[in-house]
């Protein structure tokens, strides 16, 4: 049903309409469905929720967005939504919306017509938005500024909204649908990745035809990673103290525009370009995975700016503090949106839903999941409206989807908390990981259950190890090269006087702070790096690689680079990076998790014999005998070894024949000589593949070892061995 705007007593509405510079236009109902700007037969149908609005006017700009052609208010209300159909306008139309209601921050209203707000459904951005006074709806520098109305209007300066033919030629593209425990990710920066890449053309770098390129996709295939996990691409905005720093929001985790492309990374601000990259990118045979941020937006505080949701319907769109007037945080950004409200859950539906149905994109990474997750009491709810409706719907139940399963807020670390069908980033086995290479006392027992795929995180709530996405490094931190390089963090280059960032980083330096010409030390981190990457890819579970760790890939110390776009977080293409022998060595490594199926199937282990007296997975001690329970306990342990028997893992298609695993670990500070186990039915010689004080040796070149033979470990190393099936 249709009807007229009801809302707040009149009295609060304190917001008038800036002066008419446009004429006004009127237009025939439409629909009130779908939200946004829908391109349709002679027109364009605009559909706003905006519940406590009197009125919703369509502003429509000259192709540069700086001049107001028409505006056209929204003749109907229906259920909320303002809606209304515009003949004549197309493909390619810039605008924007006014919303005429009340600006009274007290009550948790914030309307302000004189403010051009962007579209909370665009499909496309007219330019990248980046921090500045007229993006505040309130008097800067006025007392309780924001309890004051600002009437500059801001049109001509603000980002609008293009209108988007949605046909796209997608041709045969097909989601590659790897499964999950057969997937390797690999997290990216779509700047940073290609921005110094010599063998890109210059006009590609940065962009998302520049991850498209042949160079880059070269890469991503001799590496042998299934899916680009895409830090977030969203339209973002550049906080303003940032901007005043000539400092950038490099990472992108400030979020407006949930349905467009950032423009930073279209080249002609076509987002088929975004199209045209994830087609390149399934042809080549990989996933694309984007990093979303639906737990805050840009908008800030109480202080912040004024750019889309908090001036149409802020008290829909944000969780409120009990006086209105301030937001409750569970983020760390000054907002949390509230993804229990009927209006926000909506749009975070609809937006899933677009990239994965209009955009081909393969699955997410939700940032703060939990902030998301909760209900409108505010606690976390693996029952609760965002987690239930993800369950029961069509399209996502499809995709991978994976959770940062920890938030700010009250009862916010949900490692192992969601529910059947998605995946965690588990910061326990990062911890467990670090903690175990670095030489930590009493480390051994969670590292071992950290290999095994953490079934005692994992396994209550009857997921299979899929459900751990490993990860040793990501983008919120160090980079492996710095996590053996660094004790401490060195991000100067923030302008936060080192205060920003992580403090306690479970790193270790390896004799020497930051940079050294100290030959054992520069060995040691070499060995350190491949310690790391052959724990990550032996272990149950998805693997994660942050990009550029395969090229050691350094940040100076930074371990919070978020605002750093330049050299310090972009990839260094030189030849001595290319060269690196890491590269080939995680290539190699990768590969052999390809052909070892043991390593990746989807089961916990469990230790227990068979009717044979085999068992899916053994452990040994440094003589070749079990582990006994003083040993586990005893916290100056810290050499293993671990057989994976390959009987107990299907073959895969992949796989040029089920082996044995024997995984061999020494992170004392001395060598230490392991006598291999005598088992049954393991009686063939095993093949060294993997000595991370070495390399990798292929089939043809590796050692081999019969059952009891002695087999030296240097401090800090381990061993990866294999076994042709005995039966």
């Amino acid at each position: 049903m249709t009807a007229q705007a009801v809302g707040p007593s009149p009295a609060l509405r304190t917001s008038s309409p800036p002066a008419l510079t446009a004429p006004a236009v009127a237009c025939p109902p439409g629909r009130a469905w779908p939200l946004g700007a829908t391109l349709g037969e002679g027109g364009v149908n605009f559909a706003v929720y905006a519940s406590s609005a009197d009125r919703v006017e369509v502003c429509v700009f000259d192709a540069q967005g700086q001049h107001e052609l028409q505006r056209i208010p929204l003749p109907c209300r229906t259920d909320e939504v303002w809606h209304g159909f515009v003949p004549g306008l197309g493909a390619g139309t810039r605008y924007g919306l006014r919303v005429h209601g009340p600006y009274d921050p007290h009550h948790g209203w914030r309307c302000n017509a004189h403010k051009l707000m962007l579209d909370p459904y665009a499909r496309a951005l007219d330019r990248p938005l980046r921090g500045a006074p007229w993006q505040y709806a309130y008097p800067l520098g006025h007392d309780r500024r924001d309890l004051h109305i600002d009437a500059h209007d801001n049109a001509a300066e603000a980002a609008k909204g293009i209108v988007v033919d949605p046909h796209f030629d997608w041709g045969d593209d097909r989601h590659p649908l790897i499964p999950m425990e057969d997937s390797v990710f690999y997290e990216v920066h779509v700047r940073g990745f290609t921005q110094q890449m010599p063998d890109v053309p210059q006009e590609l770098r940065g962009s998302f035809a520049g991850l498209a390129s042949e160079p880059a996709i070269a890469h991503l295939k001799q590496l042998g990673v299934t899916a680009v996990e895409l830090l977030p691409v969203q339209a973002f905005n550049d906080e303003r103290r940032l901007i005043d720093l000539g400092l950038a929001n490099y990472w992108g985790y400030n979020s407006i525009g949930f349905f467009a492309p950032d423009p930073r990374y279209l080249r002609n601000g076509d987002p088929n370009e975004f199209r045209r990259m994830v087609k390149a990118l399934h042809g080549a045979g990989l996933e694309v995975i984007l990093d979303v941020a639906y737990n805050h937006s840009c908008e800030g505080n109480h202080l912040g700016p004024t750019l889309s949701f908090k001036g149409i319907d802020n008290r829909a769109y944000y969780r409120l503090t009990e006086d209105f007037r301030h937001y409750l945080d569970f983020t760390g950004t000054g907002n949390t949106l509230n993804a229990s409200h009927p209006a926000m859950l909506r749009l975070i539906m609809d937006s899933l839903r677009y990239w994965v149905e209009e955009m081909h994109v393969d699955g997410f990474r939700f940032d703060l999941a939990p902030a998301i997750a909760r209900n409108g009491h505010g606690g976390f709810d693996h029952r609760g409206p965002f987690l239930s409706a993800i369950a029961q719907d069509a399209v996502l139940r499809k995709v991978k989807l994976i959770a940062e399963p920890w938030d700010l807020g009250d009862h916010g670390y949900q490692v192992g908390g969601f529910p059947s069908g998605w995946s965690e980033w588990n910061g326990q086995y990062r911890d467990r990981v670090r903690d175990y290479w670095r030489g930590v006392e009493g480390s051994l027992g969670d590292f071992a259950a950290a290999l095994c795929g953490s079934s005692d995180i994992y396994g209550p709530s009857r997921r299979g190890p899929r459900a751990s996405v490993n990860l040793v490094t990501v983008h919120d931190g160090f980079t492996l090269h710095d996590l053996v390089s660094y004790n401490d963090k060195h991000n100067e280059a923030n302008a936060e006087d080192n205060r920003d960032g992580e403090s306690h980083n479970r790193s270790w330096n390896c004799g020497a702070e930051g940079p050294t010409d100290d030959p054992e030390i520069l060995a040691f981190r070499e060995r350190q790096k491949r310690n790391f990457l052959t724990t990550l890819f032996a272990s149950r579970g998805v693997p994660l690689l942050l990009g550029g760790d395969e090229m050691s890939r350094t940040q100076g110390g930074n371990n919070n680079a978020y605002c750093q776009d330049n050299p310090v977080s972009w990839f260094d293409w030189s030849e001595a990076r290319r060269q690196d022998p890491l590269i080939a060595f995680t290539s190699a490594m990768l590969r052999l998790r390809r052909e070892l199926p043991v390593l990746r199937h989807n089961a916990w282990l469990s230790g227990k014999r068979d009717g044979d007296g085999r068992r899916d997975i053994g452990w040994y001690s440094v003589w070749g005998l079990e582990m006994t329970a003083e040993e586990w306990s005893n916290p100056a342990v810290r050499g293993v070894a671990a057989v994976l028997d390959a009987r107990f893992a299907p073959a895969h298609p992949e796989a040029r024949s089920n082996q044995s695993v024997l995984l061999v670990f020494n992170a004392k500070s001395v060598g230490a000589t392991f006598t291999l186990p005598r088992l049954p039915a393991h009686e063939g010689e095993w093949a060294l593949r993997i000595y991370t004080a070495e390399g990798y040796f292929d089939e043809a070149q590796a050692r081999r070892y019969p059952p009891a033979a002695k087999l030296d470990l240097l401090s800090h190393s381990m061993a990866l061995l294999t076994q042709e099936p005995q039966e």
